[in-house]
């Protein structure tokens, strides 16, 4: 990895990924063919992308009851003890509806109402997340959503969605599962088709196509985010450990080519035993093609002059995780202000909140830490504004009311409140 002295440019940012022309207008060819033919469309393009022809891309109970039977006890045990760990967390988050009452009579107030219905995209072909399946589930869940459907893409080799996936939606409480995946998938749920009812928003990280995709249907529904690839910061002193920092930058490297990876030091020999470190490690690692090239375009070490200007670049980097790695990492997080999710001291590595600790792991990517936040509850609930104004208070702010509304040139709006002072006046009030 290379050695950096800090400049005023830090800049290593990826460009979120628009796609090209082609896959662009694939995805626009795809969503128009499921918008107009429906299930057809879907088993086409599924069999076209993944190489499987469904007949029926409904789960149905005997295969998730057959899922269980492929996991070992101890393996069901382990989820089902990190989504109580992750529901604990999300239960926290809940919110209230509130009204307060003046003496009048007024009465204004915020009700929160869950979605009706969420789709979560859940990424397979290749590998199986049921860790994503927990984090997009149990928030909605905790919300109060009553319909959670969830599509993912089956192997190639089974024709089916990996066990543990399928164990996990079960656990989490996912009414409908499908098994498809693609700007198909996205398109049925924003869309509808025969088989599937069209969902309020939808959630979940995908490849490009699912990318383009939930761009292309937002405004039609809500959707969580565009993610970048995965990044990790770790802000580090002469106390933190070289082979585990290394371990750490490595974690989120095997990822994806694009992942990045950057420590951020007021410690030099740490800087230098940390990147022959790095180097080791990574020629065993079973994703080494991946990790070595994100590694060599996107990984970085920033040496200081102090820890707090060291602070300041985590502040001005924004990143999706990051790791304290200092004597004292408690002390230091007031000073935090942009990150999307921060894991203090050397028992807190990433995948710790990834699996199992309770925080959701869909954080905010490419520096929008300095804006955004992790998905959560509310992110599965809206909330409306609550008027009842009482006459007196009526009475008494009409005139106000008008004229404000005429500022702006809204005559009809001035006259929905003069018509109501007039009909007060012929009722003798």
């Amino acid at each position: 990895m290379d050695i950096l002295k800090v400049t005023n440019d830090l800049s290593i940012k990826r460009s979120i990924d628009g796609g090209t022309e082609e896959q662009r207008q694939t995805v626009k060819e795809i969503i128009a063919a499921v918008r107009q033919e429906g299930d057809q469309a879907v088993i086409r393009y599924t069999q076209k992308f993944d190489g499987i022809l469904l007949d029926d891309y409904q789960v149905k109970a005997a295969e998730i009851d057959q899922a269980y039977k492929e996991l070992s006890k101890e393996t069901i045990s382990i989820i089902k003890e990190a989504a109580e760990n992750i529901r604990n967390y999300h239960m926290k988050q809940l919110q209230n509806s509130w009204m307060t009452t003046e003496v009048d009579g007024t009465l204004l107030g915020q009700k929160i109402t869950p979605l009706d219905s969420v789709g979560v995209y859940v990424p397979g072909g290749k590998a199986a997340y049921p860790s994503s399946v927990l984090m997009n589930v149990l928030p909605a869940k905790v919300a109060g959503v009553e319909r959670i459907v969830m599509v993912s893409p089956v192997e190639r080799k089974t024709g089916k969605i990996p066990a543990a996936v399928l164990v996990a939606a079960n656990i989490a409480g996912v009414t409908d599962i499908y098994k498809v995946g693609g700007a198909q998938a996205v398109a049925a749920l924003a869309y509808g088709t025969e088989t599937i009812t069209p969902v309020d928003k939808i959630t979940g990280p995908g490849n490009i196509y699912v990318a383009l995709a939930k761009r292309e249907v937002y405004g039609e529904v809500d959707i969580d985010m565009i993610a970048g690839p995965s990044e990790i910061a770790i802000l580090a002193d002469d106390s933190a450990i070289p082979t585990e920092v290394a371990a750490d930058l490595l974690s989120q490297a095997e990822h994806d080519e694009m992942a990045c990876s950057i420590l951020v030091t007021n410690s030099e020999q740490l800087a230098n035993e940390v990147a022959i470190e790095v180097e080791e490690q990574l020629a065993t690692l079973p994703k080494y093609d991946i990790a070595s090239q994100s590694i060599q375009q996107f990984g970085r070490i920033y040496v200081t002059e102090t820890i707090e200007e060291s602070i300041a670049v985590i502040n001005t980097i924004a990143p999706e995780h990051l790791e304290v790695l200092t004597v004292n990492p408690l002390s230091l997080l007031g000073a935090i202000r942009h990150a999307g999710a921060i894991f203090l001291g050397r028992y807190s590595p990433e995948p710790v909140g990834d699996y199992f600790a309770g925080p959701n792991h869909v954080l905010p990517t490419n520096g929008t830490a300095r804006f955004s936040s992790p998905l959560n509850v509310d992110d599965f609930r809206k909330k409306s504004s609550i008027i009842y104004y009482s006459e007196s208070r009526f009475t008494a702010n009409a005139e106000k009311i008008a004229s404000f509304a005429r500022l702006e040139g809204l005559e009809a709006h001035a006259r929905s409140i003069e018509k109501r002072l007039q009909s007060e006046r012929k009722e003798g009030k």
